[in-house]
């Protein structure tokens, strides 16, 4: 199915290089070189290349609208190659990071990875609890709630989520779960899933006993059993 990408840049001839590999590669593109004009195509794109330095107004804040309205899959593209600019983006929800000059082969390949995630198939088709309750995961619609109270997630963060959910008690690697969730084997990003459990935690509202835990040289496994 023909997927629509909206390439945010304020310069045309990258909007136009970028286009030109996306269209080569079966997606439809949309263009915008402002914030205002991006955030009024994001209704028909179902996902967003969003240059961080943008005329009017800061790429960080379009990608917060966006996410505040839903969960439409972000890559971010920086000039910089800053690690605290690739984590505050991160923890804004973005679904991945590129630094500019970067290859547009590879961009495309990390716009296929994120959608390739983002249509993910479920491995239930019921909802599934664990701790007693304490944490139920929708895998079917997609929904997560804690002691019954429903959590909004990211499409990253969810797929963190049902990847540890899937073996509880597993200890799975930071490397492992960037393949599952990222799609990526490159060590430089596998610090990443830092930065998103961080984020999960606080959203589940991640206190003692923990739902996610950290086991110390190696990354992170669910800490609550499945129910029966």
């Amino acid at each position: 199915m023909q997927r629509t990408v909206l390439v945010v840049d304020d310069e045309p001839k990258i909007r136009a290089l970028v286009r030109g590999y996306l269209e080569r590669d079966g997606h439809s593109v949309l263009e915008a070189g402002t914030a205002a004009r991006a955030l009024e195509l994001v209704p028909g794109a179902d996902l967003m290349i969003l240059d961080l330095r943008l005329p009017d107004r800061a790429g960080e804040e379009v990608a917060r609208q966006v996410r505040a309205a839903g969960d439409m899959p972000i890559i971010m593209v920086t000039a910089k190659a800053d690690e605290a600019q690739r984590i505050a983006g991160l923890r804004l929800g973005a679904d991945d990071y590129v630094t500019k000059p970067f290859s547009p082969r590879e961009l495309v390949a990390r716009v296929d990875a994120v959608l390739r995630r983002a249509a993910g198939t479920s491995v239930d088709a019921t909802p599934v609890s664990f701790g007693g309750g304490a944490l139920c995961i929708d895998a079917e619609r997609r929904e997560v709630s804690v002691d019954e109270h429903p959590v909004s997630l990211t499409r990253t963060e969810f797929d963190l989520l049902n990847t540890l959910a899937a073996r509880p008690g597993r200890v799975w690697s930071r490397l492992e779960l960037v393949r599952r969730v990222q799609r990526e084997e490159q060590e430089a990003y596998e610090r990443t899933i830092d930065v998103h459990v961080k984020n999960l935690r606080r959203k589940l509202a991640d206190r003692p006993p923990r739902l996610v835990i950290t086991v110390p040289g190696v990354g992170y496994k669910l800490g609550v059993d499945r129910d029966a």
